[in-house]
């Protein structure tokens, strides 16, 4: 989902119309956003065709809309993409991906076999999860780019709040590969993972923003040209920032789908907890706080620019305060001046985890020194890589740990692309059988209603003869 008062907001996959995705497209539209949501089901569903009218109407906002996107296919990925970039409005200002924050499987589940099948099921759910998000946050990063520098973009990926728990098994996730993968996890570890590697490559993605050229206007003048010279050459921070927020435990969200409590089906251990749980998790609205902390908190680039409009302004109103008291006799007593204050507002920082409304930093391990060596050896020969120097900064792993992330998004992706071409193409293999059976079959009916009637239309000469003989 995209956020901004002024433009566009996306939403993905099943991220508008879970729990958390309906309060926050609520506030936004509230707010005077304008929304696109990303809707999983066609738009002829009951759900997005009976959900949007009503946002519009309660919240009195009418640049409500949906999308169909399929997050769980690269193609209908990809086909979304294609249509938008070729759209003649492909303004972004925020992209909210919110799908990745309801928790995937459930606790209490007894089977040998079934069990390791549900397990397997759950982990290709988590891992397309993941490269949906990876995939459509890379297509759509040219419509960001050419954005004007003065405008603040911003992606956001939501996590579930369970990231600490895989910390101490990362450095074996970083290990495996495609035909080694590792070792199957608990479900909350499972869920851990998949929301920590996803922060470090929030974090990766930001160092990769920031190495990119910055696109500066050119010195109007050569009195200013020094000036401008020095500029340059400091490092400009990229003005797209991407940022994860943990919203923390809700109930709908995260416990929920643990004990597989839905909105159609309820759990007798749900309804028992549910006391409980009202005292120790959050409600929807409550777990909404912080990832509207990280849309509307102003950025580094923002600030600054207030800061350097006050000075200005500052100056302006001493100058006109000279010529005030020039004016003035001198025998005048003139009024003490009071003096500008700027005061300290935190801003949002790039590349950061957010919880509760705060900055978390996290202490991610960093697998054995070879593995690493490894895996940079195996990009040397790639000149898009090399030709990007990235700033080591240490934050979630630092730059080494984030290359190795990425490079399992890169990985995986092609894989997941391979497997769903496969089943695109049979499935229109399929629909092809299907229509030329069912065309064989009308086909057939034609020609047996068209005997039928020749054989009545013959029956009937053969009594219109009989009666004239007679």
């Amino acid at each position: 989902m995209v956020y901004d008062l002024s433009c566009d907001t996306y939403s993905s996959d099943q991220g508008p119309f879970t729990p958390l995705g309906l309060v926050t497209l609520t506030e936004l539209a509230k707010r005077g956003a304008h929304i696109i949501a990303l809707s999983p089901y066609p738009l002829s569903h009951p759900v997005p065709s009976l959900i949007l009218p009503l946002l519009r109407s309660t919240t009195k906002n009418e640049n409500i809309y949906a999308e169909h996107c399929d997050l769980t296919s690269p193609t209908s990925i990809r086909k979304f993409c294609t249509t938008f970039l070729t759209g003649n409005e492909t303004r972004l200002d925020a992209l909210v991906f919110a799908h990745e924050y309801p928790s995937i499987g459930r606790i209490w589940f007894f089977g040998g076999q079934a069990r390791e099948e549900k397990e397997h099921r759950e982990e290709i759910q988590r891992e397309a999860a993941s490269l949906a998000s990876f995939l459509l946050t890379t297509l759509l990063l040219p419509a960001l780019l050419v954005a004007p520098v003065e405008r603040d973009i911003r992606i956001v990926n939501v996590v579930n709040p369970f990231y600490a728990a895989a910390i101490p098994v990362f450095p074996t996730f970083l290990n495996s590969t495609p035909s080694s993968p590792a070792a199957r996890q608990p479900l909350v570890i499972a869920e851990g993972l998949r929301a920590l590697r996803t922060i470090v490559l929030t974090r990766h993605l930001q160092r990769v923003l920031d190495s990119l050229p910055n696109r500066k206007m050119n010195p109007k003048s050569k009195a200013d040209a020094k000036s401008k010279l020095a500029e340059h050459a400091a490092p400009h921070p990229s003005n797209i920032l991407s940022v994860a927020a943990c919203p923390g435990i809700s109930r709908r969200d995260t416990i929920a789908p643990f004990l597989r409590a839905s909105e159609r089906s309820w759990s007798l251990a749900y309804i028992m907890l549910f006391p409980i749980l009202m005292l120790v998790t959050k409600t929807s609205e409550a777990a909404l706080q912080t990832l509207l902390h990280v849309l509307f908190l102003p950025t580094p680039f923002k600030r600054a620019q207030a800061k350097i409009d006050a000075v200005a302004d500052g100056e302006r109103k001493d100058e006109a305060e000279a010529a005030r008291k020039a004016s003035q006799s001198e025998t005048e007593e003139n009024p003490p001046q009071a003096q500008m204050q700027l005061s300290n507002v935190e801003v949002l920082k790039p590349g950061a985890l957010y919880r509760e409304c705060a900055v978390v930093q996290i202490n991610v391990p960093r697998p054995p020194s070879p593995a690493l060596e490894e895996n940079k050896g195996s990009q040397r020969g790639n000149a898009r890589v090399d030709a990007v120097n990235l700033e080591d900064d240490g934050e979630y792993g630092g730059e080494a740990v984030g290359r190795a992330v990425w490079e399992w998004y890169e990985a995986r992706l092609k894989d997941w692309e391979a497997r769903d071409a496969e089943l695109v193409k049979a499935q229109q293999a399929a629909a092809k059988e299907r229509a030329e059976k069912e065309g064989g079959a009308n086909q057939g009916a034609a020609e047996e209603e068209t005997k039928s009637e020749q054989a009545t239309a013959t029956g009937s000469v053969e009594t219109d003869s009989a009666s004239a003989t007679s």
